[in-house]
């Protein structure tokens, strides 16, 4: 029987209406448009500071707005807005003090910006391998890479599913190093009744428009220490030209850039905000309708996570297991569920060690950071078997899907656990 004969019904699709992006836009973000386009000021941002609650430094009513909303559902005392979660991930590298003669502990099976955030400050990228069951930051192998020169750990919650924060918390205090969340796929999960962001040092999130929320480009750095928020805030708007106030007197001048949000997609963000409530319980529900249904095959393995962990589900991460299906590659499963008009992405994310830019180390002009003087002591590994479980996953394991999306329904997820169950009936 070849592939083509599995599909039900000539592999009627699931989906009748592709989701986009806009699907979760509507009235409200409109009238937060207008109500910026009325009053006329589309940024209100200047790179001088003043007192505090000065809109020139701090920037106009949306922006600051928002960041006040943001404080109460995210549960941080301060929050600072930029103009992406890349933006907030370098901004965090650098209010921490990071640089040369510094290491960095990040994952492999995710995108390039977390990777990238330490080395515009000359810190040293460290690659730890990650959980089979989540893609997340494994705490053991985060563990077994750090060296005197570890300075921070750069967690990503990846898919939407929390890491496990009491171990990672746990080797940070012992160890005195920093922990930077990056939350830009997990906008309200949860760990052990914590917001993802609020755990660690600063947490990052994101307003890309492929996110649960979304103002375009977007994002928020949050954390309780009110001198890394003015560091943040320094760094997000052209800092060398101000000095923080004297209360902070280890704040020198901080080189500084423009990651500052407009106040129009500020607006928008305030919008999409309100929403997020409901638009990660449908996601979630989807999630678990699928879980329940697939958990019983024997050749899949859906997420599978402790009580600790409320996932909202970004994307849904599914790990095929061959040998359980007789050794029929992922590829082939999957040739067999588009056949069914079911799409699956394979992999996710090749290891972000091979790079180009990690395998020939040529990230800036004459091998900086890797050539500097204060980072040769630094060994880092880049070659092929560093991280065996994200290889694991890239090559022969990660299934992904945005079935659990609305406007997909229960009865969706149904004919998706119908159709894998008809391919390992028929492949057993």
């Amino acid at each position: 029987m070849s592939i083509d004969d599995l599909a039900i019904n000539g592999g009627t699709p699931v989906r009748t209406k592709p989701w986009q992006e806009s699907d979760a836009i509507g009235i409200e973000e409109k009238q937060a448009v207008e109500r910026v386009m009325e009053k006329g000021d589309l940024s209100l941002f200047l790179g001088c500071y003043e007192s505090e609650g000065s809109f020139s430094f701090l920037g106009g009513s949306e922006v600051q707005g928002l960041e006040e909303m943001a404080k109460k559902i995210i549960g941080s005392q301060n929050v600072i807005s930029v103009n992406s979660a890349t933006s907030g991930l370098t901004s965090a590298v650098g209010a921490l003090g990071i640089g040369f003669g510094d290491e960095v502990i990040v994952s492999p099976y995710t995108m390039s910006a977390c990777v990238v955030a330490p080395l515009w400050w000359g810190a040293i990228p460290i690659f730890a391998d990650v959980e089979r069951e989540t893609g997340c930051l494994d705490p053991v192998s985060i563990e077994e890479n750090i060296t005197e020169r570890t300075k921070a750990i750069l967690v990503v919650h990846q898919f939407g599913i929390p890491a496990d924060m009491d171990a990672i918390m746990r080797i940070a205090k012992e160890h005195d190093i920093k922990v930077i969340e990056d939350c830009a796929q997990a906008w309200g999960a949860k760990f052990n009744g914590n917001d993802v962001g609020t755990i660690g040092d600063i947490g990052v999130f994101s307003f890309n428009v492929h996110k649960t929320i979304q103002c375009g480009e977007g994002g928020l750095c949050v954390t309780n220490d009110d001198e890394l928020a003015l560091r943040l805030q320094l760094i997000r708007n052209h800092g060398e030209s101000v000095a923080g106030p004297a209360q902070y007197e280890n704040i020198t001048n901080i080189v500084g850039s423009n990651y500052r949000m407009t106040e129009m997609q500020a607006a928008v963000a305030q919008a999409q905000l309100k929403k997020l409530d409901i638009l990660n319980i449908k996601r979630i529900a989807l999630a678990e309708e699928l879980n329940r249904g697939l958990a019983p095959l024997p050749c899949l393995a859906p997420p599978k996570l402790d009580k600790k962990r409320h996932a909202t589900y970004y994307i849904y991460p599914l790990r095929y297991l061959s040998d359980q299906l007789g050794g029929l590659s992922r590829s082939d499963f999957a040739r067999m569920l588009t056949a069914e008009g079911i799409s699956f992405g394979e992999g996710y994310m090749e290891p972000l060690y091979m790079l180009p830019l990690f395998q020939k180390r040529i990230a800036f002009t004459k091998g900086y950071p890797w050539s500097a003087p204060e980072n040769q002591e630094s060994k880092p590994k880049y070659n092929k078997g560093t991280c065996p479980i994200a290889e694991l996953l890239y090559k022969d394991e990660m299934l992904l899907s945005q079935y659990i999306i609305p406007p997909q329904t229960t009865e969706d997820m149904q004919d998706i656990v119908r159709a894998a169950e008809k391919i390992v009936k028929v492949c057993s």
